[in-house]
């Protein structure tokens, strides 16, 4: 019981002085102090305190069983002991020992008594070894009590949020030195959170410890005690007490989390929203405030309760205009308790408004089908969050599904729907709606399609005919009589337009005219057509027929299918087998041979794949496209396989089917696994073994049915749309698809297929490439046995493993790199190239191109690596390595001769330069010999540069390519005006003997003629061709000869040069051989003969002879000599420049031996001024050819007669001389 009231009572009797006289001597005696003392033995419940104190003895085990002897008579002993020394304290009531630890012997027990002061408790203390045997050696020293519950211990605040100031208050009714606060079992330091304060009131014996925590956290929950200590030499007293504290978080619960607020909605202004945060506790103290932070301003009125803040919004619409809709505006309430802890709360809410929405359209409410047609939807609102139309056709709403004909725009927001082919599907009331969030606003307007049939639908017979003059020929316009539209048909023919009726034919509307041709003068061809006309004066025309008018006389063919001649072709609509009077799509050929009509080609469909392509040209125009699209799929897969029969054995059923699968492959699919079957199972049908003379026949028209086909694929796995964020893996016998879509966790791209005929291919895409691509994009392999065999190839090159394409829905890099392993099937091909299919090459018929593979041969594998994304395998070839090697042979070493020939041709010309060229001719022929070996030169290293390409991969470098190409073409072309320039210069010194012309004058002409016109045409040619990728071949740096025939810039240009040079060259041999006065003899006449056999059989290889060889290797199949002839002749050139240019000149020599000092320089004058030796251009000089200039001194002079002096004859005459030697 706590006797602290009583204390003041005993400081007053402490205090109180009582003076009183004696009569004992006469002494007056004072009372200083009276000690008080107070019983309570009879005052409530007593307290217990836990006590200690150690026996100086050994520890035995004994101690720890209570039910030991040694245990029960220390036990007793003790308590004995202890019960006789503690029974002074007020209100004792027992002392019971507890237990025995080790440490020598403590002994543990407790005393049941009322409260008493250090003091008593000391006095007691000391009783207990006069009580206690000496056995027990008790160290009177060692006494600690521990006292639990006299502590008055007291939290404020009582209920604890996170961040308040807490103040933990322990207070015992004692005096206490020292104050230890603990959190568990950690003593609490003082720090910039943690403070201790005390107060020791002495006069009432009070200690109050104050231990304040700021900022409290969670972490800082637990127990906390507070610990007093008061001690002397023999004894310890302890003041302890324990309090629980709990941190709670200040939790805010907001009635609305995120909310949207329609500004201009008349409900809204009424009953605008009520915010509120809420504390799940009443606190008195509890305060809380607003704060508003957003585009729209709109603010509210707060209140407060006991637990809550309330916000009551004002909404203004002024505030909210539309281009802020879908703004969100963060509402904070902020509370705090009022020590310290404080949390806030967002509630964000939307303001949204009610868009205003228009709709238009490019045409009235009536639009004809096969007319195109646009709807413009436009909202005040730019921050929407989709668009979406409908068409709502009596009781059904559909929703468009076209992804190529929405287009939309954000400012302004608009949406566009533009149809390009109407059908009745599209007939209805269209409804444009705008949807932000919740929100929807719409808009609607309604188009009717009028019935109007399509141009692909109407049906004409004749297509191409031949008729009589003055004979009536039959021309008829049909449509499926499933219409109900009446239309004003008229026939459109020369010179007259007329209106005609119809007739029920089978299946068909027919609209007929006898058309009958007047004016018979003249053979030729007229067209006629038939217009349809709605109600609504809308048209379309028919395809053309087209009439040959031909003479009576000349007809060989005439039955019921028609009138011809020989040769001639009729051309007529399609008939059912089974019923005549029925029509299918397609038309029939016919050609008169022999006086009779035979089926020249039959491109006619059979009826379920004609209703198939009537239906997929109405799919691809329709509005549910997408959701129509796995039936039609499903149908077109189960036609296909029953009329395989049919399209074995008609390449117009198979090509069909292409044109099918081209149009619906434009239409995004989901990647159901069904549908991509069904897709997959329609290719491999058509690419069966038993369509292989199907496909030859498609293969040779114009578009390349079979890299249509490709296309398709790649186009329906380009759009293939995930399902559950997954493409499923399909198999369809030759076909084979696998994908995936592309995550934030997404690696590499590695996928293995393999054929039926165990070949494989693996493709990789690396981690690096992967990253780039966007979140749910696609990556889609599709692998194909069959289709790389259909694929147009050459003659000397097989595909020689599968094919597989690769597509990436997402926007990539311009260079995206794909590995790809291929088997091989031909073990025994070899010249492995790995090539993808260029579906712009061959007038964008498609060809296989090499550009951006590098192939790299592993035993019975070739891994490509590409640096883009398309269809790809790999190309081989027999292997040709001797004849291949033989011949490059002869280029390299032919090359180096070449090379090292120009070199020595163009040191010479630098040596002897000033001793040849004294005069304006000889100077000219020089420059020309010099400008000849420098263009050959630059060409011949050129010419190594692209074969060091080809060697190693021409991809590595195909810039590279494209530069050595453009200056191959321009420094050959470059030899051959040259050569031209110096055949020119001969013609004019012979022909115009007479003329002549300043030295500067015919070198400008020379350079602008051997220089100028090569680069003008190289120039022309690169920029033509390159653009359109068919500069080079593909396999060599060379022009293009198949696809764009670029190597005509260079073959006609040289050919027409050689042609001159010819020309020229028989200018001079007859300048040779004209004889002087008298008739020759037979002997000069025979040395004349071997004068221009010698005089060809230089001149001509000069002149491009080679080339001529060169044109020959062009030609398909032709002869290896060609080859041969050409790569000796070609890599020789320099050779002949220096031996017939520069060695056989006799000045040249001269000058040589002068330099050298080996001979003197001699030189002999023209004894006469009119005698001119004439030889070939490059002429020869001894040693080479003193019989040939010995017969040239008899048959090769001749004199000019000259009126004018001898000086100027002198001089023209040495001129002239000087060019040919």
């Amino acid at each position: 019981m706590d006797s602290s009231f009583l204390e003041p009572i005993k400081e007053y009797f402490k205090n109180l002085n009582l003076p009183f006289s004696t009569n004992i001597s006469n002494v007056e005696m004072t009372v200083s102090s009276i000690n008080i003392t107070t019983d309570l033995c009879a005052m409530g419940d007593p307290i217990v305190m836990n006590m200690s104190v150690r026996l100086d003895t050994d520890f035995s085990d004994d101690l720890r069983n209570s039910s030991s002897e040694q245990y029960k008579k220390y036990k007793a002993d003790l308590e004995k002991a202890f019960n006789d020394s503690y029974k002074c304290l007020p209100g004792f009531v027992s002392a019971t020992v507890t237990g025995f630890r080790p440490g020598s012997v403590f002994v543990n027990y407790e005393v049941k008594a009322g409260a008493a002061s250090f003091d008593q408790i000391a006095s007691a203390n000391k009783m207990v070894p006069q009580f206690l045997p000496a056995v027990y050696q008790l160290n009177p020293a060692t006494f600690t009590t521990e006292i639990t519950n006299q502590t008055n211990f007291t939290m404020s605040p009582v209920d604890i949020f996170e961040g308040d100031t807490v103040k933990l208050i322990c207070e015992i009714n004692s005096t206490s030195d020292n104050v230890t606060w603990y959190h568990f079992d950690q003593i609490i330091s003082a720090s910039f959170r943690y403070s201790v304060e005390r107060k020791i009131t002495r006069t009432i014996s009070r200690t109050i410890s104050i231990l304040k925590i700021i900022n409290i956290t969670k972490e800082d929950y637990g127990s906390y005690s507070c610990t007093f200590t008061k001690s002397d030499l023999s004894h310890r007293l302890i003041y302890k007490a324990t309090k629980p504290v709990k941190v709670f978080p200040l939790h805010i619960t907001p009635n609305l989390n995120d909310t949207d607020v329609t500004c201009n909605s008349p409900e809204m202004q009424t009953n605008s929203p009520l915010l509120s945060c809420c504390i799940d506790r009443h606190l008195p103290s509890l305060t809380g405030d607003w704060k508003v932070n957003g585009a729209i301003n709109i603010t509210g009125v707060s209140s407060l309760s006991a637990n809550c803040t309330e916000y009551k919004l004002n909404i203004n619409e002024s505030l909210c205009p539309p281009a802020k809709s879908g703004t969100v505006t963060t509402y904070t309430c902020e509370l705090e308790t009022g020590h310290g802890a404080r949390h806030s709360q967002d509630i964000r809410v939307t303001y949204l408004r009610t868009a205003h929405v228009t709709i238009s359209s490019s045409t009235n409410s009536s639009v004809s089908e096969g007319y195109a047609f646009n709807l413009t939807c436009e909202s005040d609102v730019s921050n929407y969050d989709s668009i979406s139309w409908k068409i709502q056709s009596g009781n059904s709403t559909r929703r468009v599904d076209c992804d190529t004909c929405i287009k939309n725009s954000r400012f302004p927001a608009m949406s566009v729907l533009t149809v390009k082919t109407a059908t009745q599907d599209w007939s209805g009331t269209f409804i444009c709606t705008f949807s932000q969030k919740h929100l929807e606003s719409s808009a609607n307007v309604t188009i009717e399609v009028i019935s109007l049939p399509l141009k692909q639908n109407i049906l004409i017979n004749p297509i191409a005919a031949s008729i009589l003059c003055k004979v009536q020929q039959a021309l008829e316009c049909c449509i499926n009589a499933s219409t109900m539209e009446d239309y004003k048909v008229t026939f459109v023919v020369p010179g007259n337009a007329v209106q005609v009726g119809k007739k029920k034919t089978g299946n068909l509307f027919c609209y007929m005219y006898n058309y009958t041709e007047t004016e018979c003068n003249t053979q030729k061809e007229i067209t006629a057509y038939c217009k349809f006309i709605n109600r609504i004066g809308q048209e379309v025309n028919s395809e053309r027929i087209r009439l040959n008018l031909i003479p009576d006389k000349e007809v060989s063919c005439s039955d019921s299918i028609g009138i011809g001649r020989e040769e001639d072709t009729l051309v007529k609509r399609c008939q059912e087998l089974n019923n005549p009077d029925y029509f299918t799509r397609g038309n029939k050929t016919y050609k008169c041979s022999n006086k009779s009509w035979k089926v020249e080609r039959n491109d006619c469909l059979s009826v379920p794949i004609s209703n198939l392509l009537t239906n997929a040209e109405s799919l691809v125009n329709s509005p549910d496209a997408k959701a129509t699209l796995p039936n039609y799929l499903a149908e077109l897969k189960e036609k296909t396989e029953k009329e395989q029969n049919t399209i074995n054995s008609s390449p117009a059923n198979l090509g069909a089917i292409i044109t099918i699968l081209g149009m619906i492959s434009s239409i995004p699919a989901d990647a159901e696994k069904l549908t991509i079957q069904n897709f997959l199972s329609t290719v491999d049908f058509i690419v069966a073994d038993s369509t292989a003379k199907a496909w030859e026949d498609l293969n040779k028209d114009k578009i390349i049915k079979s890299s249509l086909l490709l296309h398709s694929v790649e186009n329906f796995s380009l759009r293939l749309q995930p399902v559950n964020n997954t493409i499923p893996l399909v198999f369809a016998n030759t076909l084979q698809l696998q994908g995936i879509v592309v995550t934030e966790n997404s690696m590499d791209y590695k996928k293995n297929f393999s054929s039926t005929e165990n070949l494989t291919v693996n493709v990789l895409i690396g981690e690096a490439e992967i990253r780039t691509l966007t979140q749910n994009s696609t990556v889609v392999s599709v692998m194909y046995s069959k289709l790389g065999q259909i694929l147009p190839q050459n003659e000397s090159d097989y595909v020689n493993g599968l094919l597989i394409t690769t597509t990436v829905s997402s926007n990539r890099s311009e260079k995206f790199n794909i590995n790809m392993t291929f088997a091989k099937k031909n073990l025994s091909l070899k010249m492995p190239q790995c090539v993808f299919w260029n579906f712009t090459l061959n007038v964008h018929g498609g060809g296989w191109d090499t550009r951006g593979c590098r192939p790299t041969e592993v035993d019975e594998h070739v891994i490509c690596s590409c640096n883009h994304l398309t269809s790809f395998s790999i190309l081989m070839s027999p292997d040709k390595s001797s004849q291949v090697i033989f011949e490059d042979y002869i280029t390299y070493i032919g090359l180096a001769i070449s090379i090292l020939s120009l070199v020595v041709c163009i040191i010479i010309e630098s040596l002897v330069w000033k001793y040849v060229t004294n005069n304006t001719t000889s100077y000219m022929r020089h420059v020309c010999i010099l400008n000849i070996a420098i263009s050959l030169l630059i060409a011949d290293i050129w010419f190594i540069v692209t074969a060091s390409i080809n060697d190693q991969n021409q991809q590595i470098s195909r810039g590279i390519c494209f530069v050595a190409t453009f200056f191959i073409h321009l420094f050959y072309l470059c030899v051959f005006f040259w050569m031209l320039s110096l055949g020119l210069i001969l013609f004019y010194r012979l022909v115009f003997i007479l003329h002549n012309t300043s030295k500067t004058t015919q070198k400008a002409v020379a350079f602008c003629l051997g220089y100028g016109c090569p680069f003008v045409i190289a120039a022309i040619t690169i920029a033509v061709t390159l653009p359109r990728n068919n500069y080079t071949r593909k396999d060599v740096c060379w022009l293009n000869w198949k696809d764009s025939k670029a190597l005509l810039a260079f073959v006609i240009p040289a050919l027409i040069i050689v042609a001159m040079n010819l020309f020229i060259t028989a200018i001079v041999i007859i300048k040779i051989l004209r004889p002087t006065i008298g008739d020759r003899s037979n002997r000069q006449e025979r040395n004349s003969l071997f004068q221009i056999g010698k005089s060809v059989a230089i001149l001509t290889p000069l002149l491009g002879l080679t080339w001529g060889f060169g044109l020959a290797t062009v030609i398909k199949n032709s002869h290896r000599a060609f080859h041969i002839l050409f790569a000796l002749l070609n890599a020789l050139q320099g050779l002949f420049i220096l031996v017939f240019g520069t060695l056989w000149d006799k000045k040249i020599q001269e000058a040589l031996l002068k330099r050298n000092s080996m001979s003197k320089w001699s030189s002999q004058q023209t004894k006469s001024t009119s005698l001119i030796l004439v030889t070939p251009m490059l002429a020869m000089s001894y040693p080479f050819s003193r019989t040939f200039n010995n017969l040239c001194g008899k048959t090769g002079k001749y004199r000019v007669s000259s009126s004018e002096p001898s000086s100027s004859s002198s001089e023209n005459t040495s001129k002239s001389y000087s060019l040919l030697n």
